[in-house]
């Protein structure tokens, strides 16, 4: 397996763009790590089922002499063997040197990519080339911010980092190379996207350095919803819960991943899969409008705020079919996660979470909404046991505070919830704000992929795609 197969993979498999850079600086690190390496390992263990891939930089180590280079090669020993590693060196020299640099970085280190500075021309970033199965992501438009002063100069009207992306094609003699380019220049990678539609980019700048996420993923996400890996250091290792703001990080990617996808539904550039996935939300997407549980028009909600599309699926207990059909979409993204229980918000989940316990055998509880006076006086229907994962069932979302709120018990009772499961998604903030608390939001659909559906059957006319599609934006 090449490394750009390894990424691709594992990107599927968590769904996520996030690059974690392990960038330790010892001023920083609390006291109660014995060192570096122990710091990056409760790191890696926060983020180990969120991170696309690792980027340590070398430079943090180096600094800290022999200590330092135990500490990288601890790090790295510690990383799980199906997460990639970039390491980030930027080496470049004379063809000879720049292969003790490929074989220290690639044999000695044993990474999976590296970071190559183009600068020696074809004959130094060869030797990085040649070994066929690992990654090289060249530095074209660099987040810092000087970078312009080199890398802006212009030859015939063409800046040299537009040169730097044409050039690494034709180094590259076919195989695949990626570009480091930073979010703190959008136009730029919108510009070399447009000139290389399949490269991958490797995009720092985020956070720290003041680069806009939502731009640069607008700049330079692939059709696909791929192409890209975003890197996070220091705004994770050093925020007050890495894990919540890993959590966060990888929502804001997702909703902006093919325009406000739910942050777990993986787009993949599997056409077979991803088009059995269209068909069968085309197909839901017409029952729930036949039934009634998809209306349009102007409503007010409980907030008094207008909306031009009512939701209500509460209708889906009228409709057997279509209710054990809605099970089976549960079904297909419980699948993909860990559980020992599953647990249906009253009212209008406690109907779905029933038919999915019978589709998928798995045991349910749900929370009163009104604490019992009698009797037991359990507030926790159902059988269950301190430290069991649980995953939260409801219809659909708007904001994160009810589900919440519906968690309150589960975590009083010392059950484990991490994730919630819903139908569909209304792209309100709720996957942002569950992420925020440490939660991670799955939909079975989008409110948008519902209406383009709707769309595409002629269900639902252009005019009123575009006004719902409008409210979403206004929402967002």
């Amino acid at each position: 397996m090449t490394f750009w197969q390894k990424l691709e993979s594992r990107i599927h498999r968590c769904d996520s763009l996030l690059c974690v850079g392990l960038d330790p600086d010892p001023g920083r690190i609390p006291a109660r790590y014995a060192g570096v390496a122990d710091f990056n390992k409760a790191i890696i263990d926060a983020t180990a089922d969120l991170a696309a891939v690792y980027k340590p930089n070398i430079a943090f180590y180096e600094a800290l002499g022999e200590r330092g280079l135990r500490d990288l090669r601890e790090t790295l020993d510690y990383i799980p063997d199906d997460i990639p590693v970039i390491l980030d060196a930027k080496r470049n020299d004379i063809a000879s040197t720049a292969s003790a640099y490929a074989q220290a970085a690639f044999e000695r280190w044993g990474v999976d990519a590296l970071t190559v500075n183009p600068y020696l021309g074809r004959d130094g970033v060869q030797p990085f080339l040649s070994y066929e199965d690992k990654g090289v992501f060249l530095l074209c438009k660099t987040s810092n911010p000087s970078a312009a002063e080199v890398q802006d100069w212009a030859q015939g009207g063409e800046p040299l980092y537009h040169h730097i992306a044409r050039l690494a094609s034709t180094w590259a003699e076919g195989r695949e190379i990626g570009l480091v380019i930073g979010a703190t220049y959008p136009a730029a990678i919108a510009e070399i996207r447009a000139a290389s539609p399949r490269t991958w980019f490797l995009i720092p700048g985020i956070g720290a350095q003041g680069g806009e996420l939502e731009n640069a993923l607008r700049a330079g996400l692939r059709p696909d919803g791929l192409g890209l890996v975003i890197n996070a250091s220091r705004s994770i290792l050093y925020a007050k819960d890495p894990r919540v703001a890993a959590l966060a990080l990888v929502a804001q990617i997702n909703v902006a991943r093919g325009g406000g996808r739910s942050p777990t539904t993986s787009p993949g550039p599997m056409p077979r899969v991803r088009e059995s996935r269209r068909r069968k939300l085309a197909a839901l997407s017409r029952a729930l409008y036949e039934a009634g549980c998809v209306r349009f028009g102007d409503f007010v909600l409980h907030s008094g705020a207008h909306s031009p599309v009512y939701i209500d699926l509460r209708r889906l207990v009228t409709y057997p079919r279509l209710l054990t059909e809605v099970a089976r979409a549960y079904a297909r993204v419980l699948a993909l996660l860990q559980y020992d229980r599953i647990c249906a918000i009253p009212y209008a989940g406690l109907p779905i979470g029933t038919a999915v316990a019978l589709e998928t055998g798995a045991p349910l509880i749900y929370p009163r909404r009104e604490v019992k006076t009698y009797g037991t006086r359990r507030q926790i229907e159902g059988e269950y046991q301190a430290g069991e994962r649980v995953v939260l069932l409801d219809d659909v979302i708007s904001s994160g505070a009810s589900k919440l709120e519906a968690m309150e018990p589960l975590l009083a009772e010392k059950l484990v919830v991490q994730d919630v499961v819903v139908l569909l998604d209304r792209e309100q903030g709720g996957a942002l704000e569950l992420a925020a608390h440490g939660y991670r939001l799955h939909a079975v659909m989008t409110l948008r992929e519902l209406v383009d559906n709707l769309a595409e059957e002629d269900l639902l006319s252009l005019a009123d795609a575009q006004r719902v599609r409008d409210y979403l934006a206004g929402a967002s």
